[in-house]
């Protein structure tokens, strides 16, 4: 069984079908000089992330949908400190949710690249102090999820994705999905990791002092444990994340 409509939309912007894109392509080509796609927003807004209730940071994003492709674009800056440093992350999908590029980089200095090749991911690292730029593969599918440090919104798109994915069904009035499995990468770490995700239900939530009823989702790694709150009745935007062991919370401005 599937979500509802307005789920189904959401996700389509960044796991659309092979035969969707296929039949666009072939619609195409019965067209001499055919006009671009327009570009369509997906999600945009920021999250504060705030450490034991401070706020330390602030992340913007974007999402957008353009020639079948999905652009997620996040600027991380600190807000405490003298020195405040600022991270950039550029990260581009196909219809079917394979990577085509990943980009980061930071105001300090360094940068990184992530690209598909052959069978393999591979990372291309440039530091601030090296000349030559260092190469990293990865045995890992273009399909695997990218959550790279600090940017909350590879965990939305990470959300949408398991959603889309999970063998869901309904009892009584509640859905009820299967928890999945994915192998991500995190670049900055230069490492891969397993993650699990699960669908809890839903909950009331304070949200910037307002109760409100959303969807939880657990993410679980070997040495961390998550939870997301989305909000089903406005295409899944992640709208809170709680990680107690580190004392640290993320909410939707």
């Amino acid at each position: 069984m599937k979500f509802e409509t307005p789920m189904r939309r959401a996700l389509a912007l960044i796991l659309a079908s092979s035969l969707a894109a296929l039949a666009g392509a072939q619609a195409a080509d019965k067209k001499d000089k055919a006009k671009p796609e327009p570009t369509q927003t997906v999600d945009s807004g920021s999250f504060g992330v705030f450490v034991k209730g401070q706020r330390v940071a602030t992340e913007t994003f974007h999402i957008e949908q353009q020639n079948g492709n999905s652009i997620i674009k996040s600027q991380l800056k600190e807000t405490v400190g003298g020195d405040s440093i600022s991270q950039k992350s550029d990260l581009e999908l196909s219809s079917s949710g394979e990577l085509l590029r990943y980009e980061w980089s930071q105001s300090s200095g360094g940068s990184l690249s992530v690209f598909p090749d052959n069978d393999f991911l591979k990372e291309r690292i440039t530091t601030s102090t090296s000349a030559k730029p260092a190469e990293q593969a990865f045995l890992l599918p273009s399909s695997s999820p990218i959550l790279d440090n600090n940017f909350f919104v590879h965990r939305e798109v990470l959300a949408w994705k398991y959603l889309a994915v999970a063998p869901c069904k309904d009892e009584n009035g509640h859905r009820h999905c299967e928890p999945a499995d994915f192998g991500t990468l995190v670049p900055q770490d230069r490492t891969s990791m397993s993650v699990r995700m699960e669908l809890v239900g839903k909950e009331k939530v304070a949200i910037r002092g307002v109760e409100r009823e959303l969807l939880r989702l657990n993410l679980h790694g070997d040495q961390f444990d998550w939870a997301l709150w989305v909000d089903d009745h406005d295409h899944f935007k992640l709208m809170r994340v709680a990680i107690p062991a580190d004392n640290t919370e993320v909410v939707r401005d």
